[in-house]
């Protein structure tokens, strides 16, 4: 942070009833903070906690505005937790987690303020602002953050960890590649961390799905479960357990030309216009002239992730389904092209990426497989990913990791410091038909306390509050593999090989 940043603080602390209590929330303590630019505006307790509301300019033209909750026993522990797509408020649900487990936790907007953050127009002609969402927000309030914990709970900070997921798995990777010192470890859930490559792949996928002369959709959401359904049925045993999930995509050889209608469009089958989207869709973006990848094509067994229980599309999906516009389409009308007539038909995919990248790539994408700065600091970082995920590609995440295996020189020089977990049947962050809850801050504590990597981590599938099945999610690559005797819904009869 320059020395001309500013910081305004606004605080909800009070003095905490119960002398075992950690976190006092001293307002006599908090005074301090104004020999460093810092402004008390009030005091008082919120929901057993202490509560503070700040803000933090790191440039000329940033404002960044964050909370700080530190639970009533605190256990000198930090977790920043991120944010997903371009929200402009905090996880609060995160923020919960961390505090009812004992952490002080901090939270941000990512530095904008607007009511609809996703049109964009907060970062349109401003850099600044646009750093701070793709790169710089949760530094900038991890130190000033943290200085506040430390006064208001009255004990030093032991460990610090952040943990988000899509946007706040790109948090984590900025956070790992350009400020390596700011955290002892990291989660980075379903990184979304290629930013440039993953919009323009929801471009790709729209465009894929739509007829150009009327907009059209070319597949209906009303397939999507059938498509599914076969997927299943034909590669659901390709490991060896039939679960109704499939537990690697890519081992899913199913050709769409199998569901192809003999007459007409029946809703059990593909027309051969569908068939040709549904490939594409699966092919993923490429660029014409070169024919490299752009980013990876959709993942076959998700395509039901994407739909409602009344058949029609989630917020969220539509880059496939349901509207006139393809998703994060302002990132190209506002930040690359400047145009609000821009006219997404014309986007070519060899000449478009290159003035992106050179425009918002360097302030936004987080690829730099280098991490050498943070494995020498004793930093650790556990990924995770969803085989399912029709959002942040698992090929894409995957991708990232073996170069920073390469990087690394061995699998053992990587396994030192940054895990890689699969999670079969998982879509963007969480849901779906696998044992898709576990707990990575817990099993990332272990590991920077205690010294142990973990090889494997428990994960459970739950349904209306009771747990149905346990599964082990494998330290990548290896995989879960059941041993041949056993329920199939115990994690004990499963090695990871």
């Amino acid at each position: 942070m320059s020395r001309t940043s500013a910081i305004v603080l606004l605080l909800t602390c009070g003095v905490i009833q119960s002398p075992a209590a950690i976190a006092r929330c001293d307002l006599d303590a908090l005074a301090t903070l104004t020999s460093s630019s810092v402004t008390i505006r009030t005091a008082g307790r919120i929901e057993g906690r202490c509560r503070v509301q700040a803000s933090v300019s790191a440039a000329p033209g940033s404002l960044i505005n964050f909370e700080v909750w530190i639970p009533d026993r605190w256990n000198r522990k930090l977790v920043v937790t991120g944010n997903g797509g371009y929200s402009n408020t905090p996880s609060t649900r995160d923020m919960s987690q961390a505090v009812a487990a004992g952490y002080a936790a901090i939270g941000g907007d990512t530095g904008h303020q607007t009511a609809t953050p996703d049109d964009l127009l907060w970062g349109a002609g401003h850099p600044e602002r646009i750093t701070d969402w793709g790169s710089r927000s949760i530094h900038a309030i991890t130190g000033p953050g943290r200085r506040i914990v430390e006064i208001a709970g009255g004990e030093s900070v032991h460990r610090s960890y952040f943990n988000g997921c899509s946007t706040g798995g790109h948090q984590a990777y900025a956070e790992i590649q350009r400020y390596p010192q700011d955290f002892d470890g990291v989660v980075a859930g379903a990184p979304a961390n290629n930013r440039v490559r993953l919009n323009a792949g929801f471009l790709w996928q729209f465009l894929a799905n739509r007829r150009r002369g009327d907009n059209t959709t070319i597949i209906p959401a009303s397939k999507l479960p059938m498509i599914t359904q076969a997927i299943i049925a034909a590669c659901d045993v390709n490991d060896g357990v039939a679960d109704g999930v499939v537990d690697d995509p890519r081992t899913c050889r199913f050709d769409p030309a199998a569901l192809r209608c003999e007459a007409g469009d029946e809703p059990g089958c593909l027309t051969g216009e569908q068939v040709g989207a549904l490939n594409k869709l699966y092919g993923g973006a490429k660029n014409p002239r070169t024919g490299e990848q752009v980013y990876p094509g959709w993942p076959k067994s998700s395509e039901a992730l994407t739909v409602a229980a009344d058949g029609q599309p989630q917020s969220g999906w539509q880059q496939y389904w349901g509207t006139a516009e393809p998703t994060r389409v302002n990132f190209w009308r506002h930040w690359v092209f400047a145009d609000p007539g821009w006219d997404w038909w014309s986007f070519d995919f060899d000449r478009d990426l290159g003035a992106a990248d050179a425009k918002v790539g360097r302030l936004i994408d987080q690829v730099n497989p280098d991490l050498s700065a943070f494995k020498a600091r004793g930093g650790k970082a556990i990924v995770y990913q969803g085989w399912q995920d029709p959002v942040v590609n698992a090929v894409d995440t995957i991708a990232f990791y073996e170069r920073v295996r390469a990087r690394q020189g061995s699998q053992q020089e990587v396994d030192r410091f940054f895990r890689l977990f699969m999670v079969p049947g998982m879509g963007h962050c969480s849901g779906g038909p696998g044992a898709t809850n576990f707990d990575a801050v817990a099993a990332l504590d272990s590991w920077v306390e205690k010294g142990v990597a973990p090889d494997r981590i428990t994960a459970s599938r739950i349904v209306d509050g009771a747990t149905v099945r346990t599964r082990p999610l494998c330290s990548y690559p290896q995989k879960a593999v059941y041993v041949g005797t056993g329920s199939t819904d115990e994690a004990e009869n499963f090695v990871c090989r």
